[in-house]
C-alpha cells in the first residue's frame, strides 16, 4: 500500500508515469520536461500559459527549475520496483501495484506484504515462511498435503498421511524443526572442522611464506658470494695475464736491444769492407808499379780480412745463444705459475667446495670386493679373495665403507662410476647390519643411495624405490652431505653439475660413504 502511494506521489500529471526528469513550475507543481515543455508549445499559439494542474497563469512562458531532490527518489524508486517485478516474490493482495512480500503462508498458501500480513497474524495463527514462488516443493507429491515431518529412516521429508496411513507408518518420525535442530547440529561440528582446517591451511601457506622468504634470502646471499667470487677471480685473472704479457714483452725487448746491437756491429763490419774495397780498387787503376808496391796497408794480415771472420763468427755465436731465442719454456712455467696460484686462491675462497680425501676399509670390504693399492677403487671379482676375518665385513652382498664418517658439517666428493654394469653409492649408518637382506644399501632406515641396475638408476632408502630419468649414462657424480640440516644430494657431471636426487632426512649417527660393486662393476673415488 505504502508502494501504490509513494507511486502516486511520484507520477507525473500529464503522462501518469513516473517523472522522467522532473521540473518544478513557480505554483509548486512538478511535471516530466518533456510533458510540460510539450504543453507550453501548444499554449504559445493561444498567447497565455497556465500550470496543467491548478491552472495558474503567467504573463509569460514559465522558466522551468529542475527538482534534482525528486528527481533522485524518482530513480532510486524505478531502480526498486524493477527488482522486485524482475525477481522478487510479490504480495498476492496488492494486485494494483507490485509490492515486495515478506511472508509466505503455508496454510494459505499466499505471499503477504507488511499490510496484509498484520491483518492475516491477526485473524488466524498459520506457519509462515521466507517468500518463496511456488508452494510445490513444498507439497508431498503422492497426497498433495504440506511436508510436515521428517523420516529418520529414509532421510526424507513427508506429510501427516504418509506418517498416519502412508508408506511411513511404521518408521520413527520427526517433526521438521526437531530435524532441522539435529541437522544444525551435524552441519556446526562441520563447520567447526572446517574452520580448524582453514586455521591449518592458514598456518602452512604461512610456514611456506615464510620458507619461500627464507630461501630467497639465501639465494640473494649466494648470489652475491658467487658474483664477489668469479668478481675477485676475474681481477686476479687478468693481473695474471698483465704479469706473463709482461714476462713476454720483456723477452721481446731483450732479443729485440741484442739484435740491434748485432745489425750495428755489422754495418759497421760492411763499412770497413767497403773502405778497403774503395782503396783496393784505387791501386788497382794504378799505372805505377812502385805506388803499388809501396802500399804498407795491403801487406797487413788483417786487411785480407781475418778480423772480419771474427766478427762473422760472433755474429753466429751470438744468434744460436738463448738471449737470442723467445723463451717458451719461460712462458709455458709462467703460465703453469699462475694457474696454479690462482686456483689455490680459488679453493680457498669462501664459496668452493671444500673436498674430502675419501679411502675404503678393506675390513668392511666383502670378499668378492677388490679394493686397490691406493685404497681409491673398488671393484667386482668373480672369485673369493681369502682374508681375514673381521667383525666389521659384509658377507651377504659385495659392498664396502670408507674409512671416514661423518657427524657434522658439509662435505662433497667425487666419485668416477662404469657405465654400464651394476653399482650403488650412497651413505649409511656404521649401525647396519653385516649379512642378511637388510645389509644391503638402501634396503633398510641406516642408509640412503642410488643405484644402476638393470632397468635403469634408482633412488633407494628403507626399500622405498623411485626411478631416475635420464639422458646419458651416469660416469661421474657429485655427492654432497650437509649432516646438520639433513640434506644428502646427488649430481651428475659432465659438461655442467645436473641435480639427480635429494634426500632429507634427520640423520642421528656418524655417516659412512657406502659402495657396492658386481658383475664386472667398479667405482673410483677421485681425490
Amino acid at each position: 500500500m505504502a508502494s501504490t502511494e509513494l507511486r502516486e506521489e511520484l507520477s507525473c500529471s500529464i503522462c501518469l508515469n513516473i517523472y522522467m526528469e522532473p521540473v518544478t513550475l513557480r505554483c509548486g507543481h512538478n511535471f516530466c520536461r518533456v510533458c510540460i515543455e510539450k504543453v507550453l508549445d501548444v499554449q504559445k499559439d493561444s498567447g497565455s500559459y497556465s500550470c496543467p494542474e491548478c491552472r495558474e497563469e503567467y504573463a509569460e512562458r514559465p522558466m522551468l527549475e529542475k527538482n534534482r531532490k525528486l528527481c533522485n527518489i524518482a530513480k532510486h524508486f524505478l531502480v526498486t520496483q524493477t527488482h522486485l517485478e524482475g525477481s522478487g516474490v510479490t504480495c498476492t493482495y496488492c494486485v494494483h501495484a507490485p509490492i515486495l512480500a515478506v511472508k509466505t503462508c503455508l496454510q494459505c498458501e499466499t505471499s503477504l506484504c507488511d499490510v496484509h500480513l498484520t491483518i492475516h497474524n491477526s485473524t488466524v495463527d498459520h506457519v509462515l515462511i521466507e517468500p518463496i514462488d511456488s508452494l510445490v516443493s513444498r507439497k508431498c507429491q503422492t497426497h498433495n498435503k504440506l511436508l510436515e515431518y521428517h523420516c529418520c529412516e529414509d532421510a526424507s521429508c513427508i506429510c501427516v498421511s504418509c506418517f498416519a496411513v502412508g508408506s511411513h507408518s511404521m518408521h520413527k518420525v520427526e517433526t521438521l524443526d526437531e530435524a532441522m535442530t539435529r541437522k544444525k547440529g551435524k552441519l556446526r561440528e562441520v563447520l567447526d572442522k572446517l574452520t580448524s582446517q582453514v586455521g591449518v591451511v592458514e598456518k602452512q601457506a604461512q610456514n611456506l611464506l615464510d620458507l619461500q622468504l627464507a630461501e630467497h634470502k639465501k639465494a640473494s646471499h649466494a648470489k652475491k658470494k658467487v658474483t664477489s667470487l668469479f668478481v675477485d677471480a676475474r681481477k686476479q685473472l687478468e693481473e695474471k695475464v698483465a704479469w706473463i704479457l709482461d714476462v713476454i714483452s720483456k723477452q721481446e725487448d731483450k732479443f729485440d736491444s741484442k739484435i740491434s746491437h748485432l745489425i750495428q756491429k755489422l754495418k759497421m763490419q760492411k763499412e770497413s769492407i767497403y773502405e778497403k774495397m774503395r782503396h783496393l780498387e784505387e791501386l788497382c787503376k794504378m799505372a805505377d808499379p812502385l805506388l803499388i808496391l809501396q802500399d804498407k796497408e795491403t801487406d797487413s794480415k788483417d786487411f785480407v780480412g781475418l778480423g772480419d771472420l771474427s766478427i762473422a763468427e760472433e755474429t753466429v755465436d751470438e744468434e744460436n745463444s738463448s738471449e737470442m731465442r723467445f723463451d717458451e719454456g719461460l712462458i709455458t712455467t709462467s703460465v703453469h705459475v699462475a694457474l696454479s696460484d690462482l686456483a689455490l686462491k680459488m679453493k680457498k675462497a669462501s664459496y668452493t667446495m671444500k673436498t674430502v680425501d675419501l679411502l675404503l676399509d678393506s675390513d668392511t670390504a666383502a670378499n668378492s670386493v677388490l679394493v686397490s693399492g691406493d685404497q681409491k677403487v673398488a671393484s667386482w671379482v668373480s672369485g673369493v679373495l681369502s682374508r681375514s676375518d673381521s667383525s666389521k665385513r659384509f658377507t651377504s652382498y659385495c659392498q664396502v665403507f670408507t674409512k671416514n664418517s661423518f657427524f657434522k658439517g658439509q662435505h662433497y666428493w667425487e666419485v668416477d662410476t662404469s657405465e654400464s654394469d651394476f653399482w650403488i653409492v650412497g651413505l649409511t649408518y656404521a649401525s647396519i647390519p653385516r649379512k642378511g637382506p637388510e645389509s644391503k644399501i638402501g634396503n633398510n632406515e641406516h642408509s640412503w643411495c642410488l643405484n644402476r641396475a638393470e632397468n635403469g638408476y634408482l633412488v633407494i632408502h628403507n626399500s622405498l624405490k623411485s626411478k631416475l630419468s635420464l639422458e646419458s649414462p651416469i660416469q661421474r657424480l657429485g655427492i654432497y652431505l650437509d649432516y646438520e640440516a639433513g640434506f644428502l644430494a646427488f649430481y651428475q657431471l659432465c659438461d655442467s653439475a645436473k641435480l639427480l636426487y635429494t634426500f632429507h632426512a634427520t640423520f642421528t649417527e656418524p655417516l659412512h660413504p657406502a659402495f657396492v660393486v658386481w658383475k664386472g662393476g667398479w667405482i673410483r673415488i677421485k681425490s
